[in-house]
């Protein structure tokens, strides 16, 4: 100010001494003038105070305060007639009202500062006002209309030869086109914005930057190039010592390790983002690691320990007067007692969440504490009530323009008329959300809406029109399917967002009495991403399309085998049984009329209240839960005994067996070859890839491994792909398939290494295996077979085993199995072999996965090796990673298996396979065997062949 009062002074004095016949008035004149100048100044000044006032209120999400703030600021610039200030005024209640998803205020305050630019010919408000409506249209999910405008603010920041906004167009420009699912072109507009910054050598901007391409991988599903990024990224704010964008770079580290399964790294990356957030006494990176630490909790089924994190970040939020954090932490611990069906509870923290969301003005999180509580109510059966909260959600949305969420709300509105029968209302919602998803280019939201739509109409009783929109949805979720590249763990969990799609054609075929056509669905509704990962490894120049009715019958006669589909639907379980003649028949198990305890009438009748995933799927759940816990009792006990109860949904012992040979046998047992030695291939579908197949007793208690030869497959195409991997590998070796005398001295026998420490549960303290002298009997027994040293104790490394893996025609591991559903790659399941150096010893199903093996057959005779991960795609585990990783021919256990029986099972497998090359064979007489000295099937029926039997 002191300056300006100078300025003014000799201006004053100027006008003096050319006018001094105004005397007086003059002296009154420049007095008034005075005191208006310093007046404008000062009223300035303030402006600009309430203008920075502003941005601190909405960087720590006070909304209703910044809008306060920017609005009195706004009024002192039109008052002063500043058409800068007021220019950016606007600008910045355009952010503020963005940040508060009320999409209609933000574009007419752009649009009001993009004018005011214009007319003072401020071109470079002008461009950050273009760039900010771009914004708007990309969180509108209108990205062309978005990259109009940042194509505009890009041409004006190359005229001014401004980089930063050069930068943040190019920026937005990638994130648009990743939207789009224009991954190339997103990716070369971020590596455009990462050379600027390295050119004006802004380090924090290259750090920027790199998040950037590590967020566009991400979101292009290729976790560990976004890893990649985001560890350059740590490496620059090290460099420069940004501690809070050390801890920044942690976090998006934890969170790429999340989305990859990974949630041990990603506890250890949002622990040490934890501990720099405390050391900088920066509250709100600890509120956002505690946040993640609470998420990955959460995922992993821990609700508790997701509560406690949340707690404590709700705490931070409301010490720091973040009160939008604060909502979030509110939603959060409302979504984890909803999980743990707490669903009062639930509503009792959105509620929370709400009021905050009401009192800071945040409009869309509002909406999304309605859209929550409507859920909730939803779970608890008060359609009534979930109705009106949607409908207040869709309220606010359509007031501020979130199409995005209007969709959303209109499709919860229709899964809510269709679980109360009105199907026309639903079809009507479902109708609405997907034309709005369709408007705004939603592809994967178009597929939810039509998969909805197909529901509605299904149940109301036209499977016709059911089927055409389960198709069309089926469509879109394929063609998104083609846009992400490799990445298998990606596909995997994108594939479950499909499963309910082909599940729900499969009825609406069914319903029109189209059973082949419905077996050609159910084929195309599994394995998908097993099978294009097949495809890839055996470097095939395409993915295989799904098989049609006419290559799956003659995959069958290739097999030589019996092939049993099964498909779990919403009440019914489909079987569809394929002979090498090329026979096909159907047959449909209605679970309904299957007769359980009254606990497993109210478990199913619960099920269908809340609108899961069906009784079929939660009663065979449970039916196989309550199998495999009978049959893993102690082996003293006695299968007949029905003294005490298992697991629901009520069968004791053997009656378990029994029960599960009703429900998956005793329809098709007709339909079965009727020659012990013939095969036959079982396809199970979710929780059936547990049953122990072998085990299951007819009503003469005779189990199923005395009547068939038995193996399994994750599809029916997966068949044609193992049997043309073991073609080839039996192209490549003189001997005859399958035979063990003469084999060349390359086979590798392991057996009961030095036992790695392992830490059962985050946070506890490594234990190290029991040793197990069995699986060493074991090993040498199979050893000898082979004429080879096999590797034992501490000669059994990590190291030494991959090694000879890939080498090896014959691999059999005899150790401790762990699954370990923590799994690294997001793949459950770990081999126990001897630590060395730096080694853990642990051989995981990822790095599995990346091993390219010749081995013809591989026997993994540990623990739970046939277990892993459930999902539409099959069992992701080991023995999917074996398979993947070049071996035809699996043997995988599904349980704890005993260290003495599995010692007499294993060799006796390898005897009998010197008799017959066909390995189904050999493993059901190694059984037969067995069981002789060993009745209890915990003994012997743990083991399945995976693949390949020839």
């Amino acid at each position: 100010m002191r300056l300006r009062s100078v300025s003014l002074a000799v201006f004053l004095a100027v006008v003096a001494s050319s006018v001094p016949s105004l005397g007086l008035n003059v002296a009154v004149l420049s007095e008034s003038t005075r005191v208006l100048a310093q007046s404008t100044d000062t009223r300035k000044a303030e402006a600009d105070r309430l203008l920075e006032q502003g941005s601190k209120q909405l960087e720590t999400g006070q909304f209703a305060a910044a809008l306060r703030s920017y609005q009195q600021a706004l009024e002192i610039y039109q008052s002063i007639k500043d058409r800068q200030g007021e220019g950016n005024a606007f600008k910045n209640l355009g952010n503020a009202y963005l940040n508060l998803a009320d999409y209609k205020q933000a574009t007419t305050h752009y649009n009001q500062s993009l004018a005011i630019a214009r007319e003072i010919s401020n071109r470079l408000l002008e461009g950050q006002s273009l760039n900010n409506l771009g914004l708007i249209h990309s969180n509108s999910r209108d990205y062309k209309q978005a990259i109009n405008y940042y194509n505009q603010s890009l041409a004006i920041a190359l005229e001014l030869k401004n980089r930063l906004l050069e930068r943040k167009a190019l920026t937005n420009l990638g994130n648009a086109y990743g939207k789009l699912g224009e991954y190339k072109r997103a990716i070369d507009y971020q590596n455009q914005s990462l050379a600027i910054a390295k050119a004006i050598g802004n380090r924090q901007a290259e750090a920027n930057s790199l998040i950037n391409l590590g967020l566009a991988y991400y979101n292009l599903g290729e976790y560990k190039r976004a890893i990649d990024y985001h560890n350059q990224s740590l490496a620059i704010a090290k460099a420069i010592g940004g501690r809070l964008a050390e801890a920044n770079s942690l976090i998006n580290l934890g969170s790429a390790y999340h989305s990859l399964g990974e949630y041990k790294r990603a506890i250890d990356y949002y622990n040490q983002s934890l501990a720099i957030a405390k050391a900088i006494s920066d509250r709100q990176a600890e509120a956002d690691s505690l946040g993640g630490l609470g998420i990955a909790y959460y995922n992993l089924g821990e609700y508790k320990r997701a509560i406690d994190y949340h707690n404590q970040s709700l705490a931070i939020a409301k010490a720091i007067g973040n009160r939008q954090w604060e909502a979030g932490s509110l939603i959060n611990l409302g979504l984890a007692y909803h999980s743990l069906g707490e669903y009062k509870r639930a509503i009792d923290y959105q509620n929370q969440s709400l009021a905050i969301a009401k009192a800071i003005g945040d409009r869309k999180g509002e909406g999304i504490s309605l859209g929550n509580l409507g859920l909730a109510y939803d779970s608890l059966g008060e359609y009534k009530r979930a109705i009106d909260y949607h409908n207040q959600s869709l309220a606010i949305k359509r007031q501020i323009g979130d199409r995005l969420g209007e969709g959303i709300s209109l499709g919860n509105l229709g899964l809510v008329y269709d679980k109360l029968g009105d199907y026309k209302r639903a079809i009507d919602y479902h109708n609405q959300s997907l034309a709005i998803k369709r408007q705004i280019g939603d592809r994967l939201g178009e597929g939810i809406s039509l998969n909805n739509l197909g529901l509605a109409l299904l149940r109301s009783g036209n499977p016709k029109a059911a089927e055409q929109n389960l198709r069309n949805s089926i469509a879109v979720k394929e063609a998104i399917r083609k846009d992400l590249g490799n990445n298998d763990a990606f596909k995997v969990s994108f594939f479950e967002t499909q499963s309910q799609s082909y599940r729900l054609l499969q009825q609406a075929l069914i319903a029109q009495n189209q059973t082949t056509q419905a077996l050609e669905i159910a084929e195309r509704g599994r394995a998908r991403a097993f099978t294009e990962l097949l495809a890839v490894r055996q470097q095939l120049s395409a993915a295989p399309a799904p098989p049609n009715i006419e290559q799956i019958q003659q995959i069958a006669k290739q097999q030589n085998a019996t092939l049993v589909e099964y498909s779990i639907a919403w009440d019914n379980l489909y079987i569809w049984v394929v002979k090498p003649t090329g026979e096909v028949t159907f047959q449909k198990v209605d679970i309904k009329n299957i007769k359980f305890g009254p606990e497993d009438v109210r478990t199913a009748a619960a099920t269908l209240a809340e609108g899961r995933s069906g009784v079929a799927t939660n009663v065979i759940t449970g039916l196989v839960d309550n199998t495999r816990a009978a049959v893993t009792r102690n082996n003293s006990q006695s299968l007949t005994d029905t003294t005490n109860t298992v697991r629901k949904p009520g069968c004791r012992g053997n009656a378990c067996l029994q029960q599960m040979y009703k429900l998956l046998i005793q329809p098709i047992a007709k339909e079965l070859p009727t020659n012990p030695e013939s095969r036959v291939i079982f396809i199970p579908h979710e929780s059936l890839f547990l049953v122990p197949f072998a085990a299951l007793q007819d009503q003469d208690q005779k189990f199923l491994i005395e009547k068939h030869t038995i193996s399994i497959a994750p599809s029916i195409q997966a068949l044609e792909l193992t049997r043309t991997r073991r073609l080839n590998l039996q192209q490549t070796t003189d001997q005859k398939p399958g035979l063990v005398v003469g084999i060349p001295r390359n086979a590798l026998v392991v057996g009961n290494p030095i036992m790695p420490k392992v830490s059962f549960k985050i946070g506890e303290p490594p234990q190290q295996l029991d040793s197990l002298p069995g699986a060493e009997t074991e090993a040498k027994d199979i050893a000898v077979l082979f004429q080879i040293k096999p590797l034992i104790g501490k000669d059994a490394t990590k190291a030494a085993v991959t090694e000879q893996m890939q080498q090896a025609k014959f691999i059999h591991l005899a150790t401790h199995g762990l699954l370990d559903e923590l799994g690294e790659g997001g793949i459950p399941g770990q081999v126990a072999l001897a630590p060395a150096g730096k080694d853990n010893g642990l051989l995981s199903a990822n790095e599995v996965l990346n091993l390219k093996l010749n081995a013809e057959l591989v026997v993994l005779s540990a623990c739970d090796t046939g277990r892993g991960r459930i999902t539409g795609d099959g069992v992701i585990g080991l023995s999917r990673a074996f398979i993947s990783a070049g071996t035809p021919s699996v043997i995988v256990s599904l349980w704890r298996v005993g260290d003495n029986s599995a010692a007499v099972l294993m060799p006796e497998f390898y005897r009998q396979l010197q008799k017959n090359p066909n390995k189904a064979q050999a493993l059901r007489r190694a059984m037969l065997n067995t069981m002789k000295n060993y009745p209890n099937p915990s003994d012997w029926a743990a083991f399945l062949l995976v693949g390949e039997a020839e």
